[in-house]
């Protein structure tokens, strides 16, 4: 890592190393990291790796994506490729004794994640996964409200994200099932999957409809309707998982013992999916004809999901500490749970 200068009137500060990031695959998620990166003045992207040709002033266009992975001057590797090259990229990178972070899904399976584990362990390298709506501030208060007791015991979650597509939505690899290696749970439901099991722990239960409503792709799905449930806790959560909603929606209810938690829309650099807001609710008293005050409402108008996530990886790095969120014991977990509801679908 390269050394930035730090100097103050009475003193010499020690400098912050900077980590010098490469990129493979250079398109909307590429460059949403790439931006991050920079503005968080703690790295540089020094290389970049993409199918399609791109020019830059600061950034080296390599001819494939293994020269990201090879590079001398590179700490950190991002992979942000299509679902199919995730897995190797990141082995390769951890081999080479990088960093890294990689786009969701992790990988097809939680058999996959398995053999990644592997590697990782052995490299010492730090792995993080982009379970990104983590990151994002009604999530992040909303698990520091339920964290603190306030609102009681968890009893039951239902989450629903969707999304419209059109026939462009299938015109390359995420029409292909070996390369995709699903449809709109491997693709958007993950997400929402992985904000269940950090807020209600594990689920031993599974029901499921995986289905092709609409678009009738041979394996990949349009809709998953789950449900989900804790035997041990009795915790439920129900799962809508859509690509014909022909809307963007995101919408995650959470309720409790002594009230609710509930996140709808979520901010985006479209405000496709409406504004974010957060509602947090007490009851008054326990029983029939509960009655409700004291409510909390808080909405986001600026998405700081993306500085959030580079600055927990760049954290991990810098500290040598272990990745808490977008690790791969999380990643295994989702996919472990992914495996489950295309098996009972």
């Amino acid at each position: 890592m390269t050394q930035a200068s730090g100097v103050c009137a009475d003193s010499v500060t020690p400098a912050r190393a900077m980590v010098n990031c490469g990129i493979i695959g250079f398109g909307k998620m590429g460059r949403i990291r790439a931006r991050a990166i920079t503005e968080s003045a703690r790295g540089t992207v020094v290389a970049a790796y993409d199918i399609q040709p791109f020019q830059s002033k600061t950034i080296e266009s390599v001819k494939q994506d293994l020269d990201i992975v090879t590079h001398d001057d590179i700490d950190a590797v991002f992979v942000c490729t299509p679902n199919y090259r995730n897995k190797p990229l990141t082995i390769a990178a951890l081999q080479a004794g990088k960093h890294v972070f990689c786009e969701k899904p992790p990988a097809f399976t939680a058999e996959d994640l398995a053999e990644i584990r592997v590697v990782e362990q052995a490299s010492g390298g730090k792995l993080m996964y982009g379970f990104n709506h983590r990151h994002h501030e009604s999530v992040k208060m909303a698990k520091e409200a339920i964290d603190s007791g306030q609102f009681g015991e968890l009893l039951w979650m239902r989450g629903r994200y969707g999304k419209s597509v059109d026939d462009s939505f299938f015109s390359g690899w995420r029409a292909d099932l070996k390369l995709a290696g699903g449809g709109i749970l491997l693709d958007q439901g993950i997400h929402m999957l992985d904000l269940f099991l950090q807020f209600g722990g594990s689920f031993d239960e599974v029901q499921a409809i995986v289905s092709n409503l609409f678009w009738k792709r041979e394996g990949i799905e349009d809709n998953v309707f789950a449900n989900l449930r804790n035997s041990s806790t009795g915790v439920v959560a129900s799962l809508h998982s859509t690509m014909t909603q022909w809307r963007h929606i995101f919408s995650l209810e959470i309720f409790l013992t002594k009230g609710h938690v509930v996140i709808n829309g979520l901010k985006t650099a479209s405000n496709s999916y409406g504004d974010e807001v957060l509602v947090m609710e007490k009851n008054r008293r326990a029983g029939p004809g509960v009655e409700w005050g004291n409510q909390e409402q808080h909405t986001f108008e600026v998405d700081t999901s993306w500085a959030s996530e580079i600055r927990s990886f760049f954290d991990c790095i810098e500290h040598d500490t272990p990745v808490t969120q977008g690790s791969s014991e999380d990643a295994w977990r989702v996919l472990e749970l992914v495996g489950r509801v295309y098996a009972a679908g």
